[in-house]
C-alpha cells in the first residue's frame, strides 16, 4: 500500500471520528441545557435543541419514562453514544486498511 493512500485513509477516519465527536457534544450540550433549564427563547439554545433533535430524531421518546428528564437524557444520551460508538469504529476499520 503506497504512503499517500495510506495518508487519505489515515485523514478520512479522523474526519469521521471529528463529525461524530460534534454530533456527541450537540447531543450532549443539549441534555445538559435541557437539565439546568436553559432559557428556550434563546438562539443558541434554540439552535441546538433544533440540531439534537434532528441527529437523535430516531431515539428521539424511544424510551417511555415518567418523568421528562429521564427521557431526554435516555433518548438523546443513546443516540450521542451510538454516533460515537459507530463514528470511532468505522474511523478505526478506515484506519487499518
Amino acid at each position: 500500500m503506497s504512503p499517500r493512500y495510506r495518508n487519505s485513509a489515515n485523514q478520512a477516519g479522523t474526519v469521521i471520528a471529528i463529525v461524530a465527536d460534534i454530533m456527541a457534544v450537540i447531543l450532549g450540550l443539549w441534555i445538559l441545557m435541557y437539565l439546568l433549564d436553559a432559557n428556550r427563547a434563546n438562539d443558541l439554545v434554540q439552535f441546538i435543541h433544533d440540531a439534537a433533535r434532528w441527529l437523535a430524531g430516531w431515539s428521539h421518546d424511544l424510551f417511555t419514562f415518567d418523568a421528562a428528564w429521564a427521557r431526554v437524557v435516555a433518548g438523546y444520551g443513546l443516540a450521542a453514544v451510538v454516533y460515537l460508538f459507530a463514528g470511532h469504529a468505522i474511523a478505526n476499520r478506515i484506519h487499518r486498511h
